[in-house]
């Protein structure tokens, strides 16, 4: 008699998450594709999924040859020991696969070209953190500050392009039920801050396999969905990020094969904000952000807790088990796939509501 195993146990694994989440993407995009003409997204999705996933089994070995191993933490979850050696850096091949498709697929429309660019300066920061990382041997790339500083010098950059390229005013945020935020020359600083705050939020996001690939996947196709009516090219863009998302997956699931690194992590969030900024919907983007914020805000409060209750020994207390969030749940008792399994959940939902509410 052959055994089969129930829906509910599938999706325990890490292969049932991939398999969720390759559903719920190519299923929306699907949907995206039947209710609109503006511009096909299907096909550009499959073409990125198949190429990043197909590059993968082709990079991960060289990462593997190259001995860019991750370093663990060693006060982090006990459980995470395992992974010590891991290849890292798949960003390396994610990005690039994702960009090429979006810009060749658009015919190098203008706006994409520039949402490439800006996503590329901010893979090049982290790759280049994650090298100082590999020849240091440590978790210490290059210095907070001057990852900082870099990124926000590629958000000034890409914010001068939107000045002198938009003849209509984009300072102006639209907001739920027809209301509007005129921000003028505020803009452009609120601009600056959503790129740092989303590239070090998806960051942090990285710390779980399948994590921030996955809800960076769903995020994207919730975007693409918001932009498709108004923004088709921008629309484009972002299937293609989705399913180069996904593509990872395939290779970052758990068990993972491979971790995208700050090469990856900070260029899809510095992709997400690229978007959110040029097609005014930052308000939406805060929304599918939420995971991403959740993150960062759970770091900030440990941090902040722990300097605000220091007894004269300077040692404070700590709000959670260990930041950022996705930490203090697997501390709690949670398991990898539960935490990764909830937090798609939670972004999908996410999407959905800021569709609802734009």
């Amino acid at each position: 008699m052959i055994e089969t195993k129930l829906p509910e146990e599938i999706f325990q694994s890490g292969k049932g998450l991939l398999l969720l989440l390759t559903v719920v993407v190519i299923t929306g995009t699907i949907a995206l594709d039947v209710n609109s003409s503006s511009v096909d997204l299907t096909l550009p999705l499959f073409v990125s999924l198949v190429a990043t996933t197909a590059a993968g089994f082709a990079v991960v070995p060289i990462l593997q040859r190259l001995k860019a191993g991750q370093f663990i933490r060693e006060d982090g979850p006990q459980t995470h020991l395992k992974k010590a050696g891991t290849p890292t850096m798949g960003g390396v091949f994610l990005v690039p696969i994702a960009l090429l498709v979006a810009v060749f697929w658009s015919r190098f429309h203008p706006e994409v070209i520039a949402v490439s660019l800006v996503t590329l300066s901010y893979a090049l920061i982290g790759l280049v953190d994650d090298w100082q990382i590999l020849v240091k041997k440590s978790n210490q790339g290059i210095s907070p500050r001057l990852k900082l500083g870099l990124q926000i010098l590629a958000a000034i950059a890409f914010c001068i392009y939107l000045f002198f390229d938009h003849s209509n005013d984009i300072t102006t945020i639209p907001l739920p039920f027809g209301m509007m935020l005129p921000l003028g020359v505020l803009f452009w600083g609120l601009a600056v801050f959503v790129f740092a705050a989303e590239s070090n939020a998806t960051n942090l996001t990285d710390g779980v396999d399948g994590l921030a690939g996955g809800t960076c996947a769903i995020a994207f196709l919730g975007l693409s969905a918001l932009l498709q009516p108004a923004y088709p090219q921008l629309a484009l863009f972002c299937i293609c990020m989705s399913g180069a998302c996904v593509g990872f997956v395939m290779h970052n699931r758990n068990p993972a094969k491979v971790f995208m690194g700050d090469t990856g992590s900070l260029a899809l969030g510095g992709a997400l904000a690229a978007v959110g900024v040029s097609s005014q919907q930052l308000f939406p983007l805060l929304i599918i952000s939420g995971i991403f914020f959740a993150e960062s805000l759970s770091v900030i409060a440990q941090v902040g807790y722990y300097k605000a209750t220091k007894d004269e020994n300077g040692v404070g207390k700590r709000l959670l088990k260990m930041s950022p969030l996705h930490h203090h749940l697997e501390l709690s008792g949670w398991s990898e796939i539960q935490v990764v399994g909830v937090f798609y959940a939670i972004a999908l939902f996410l999407s959905v509501l800021s569709i609802f509410l734009s």
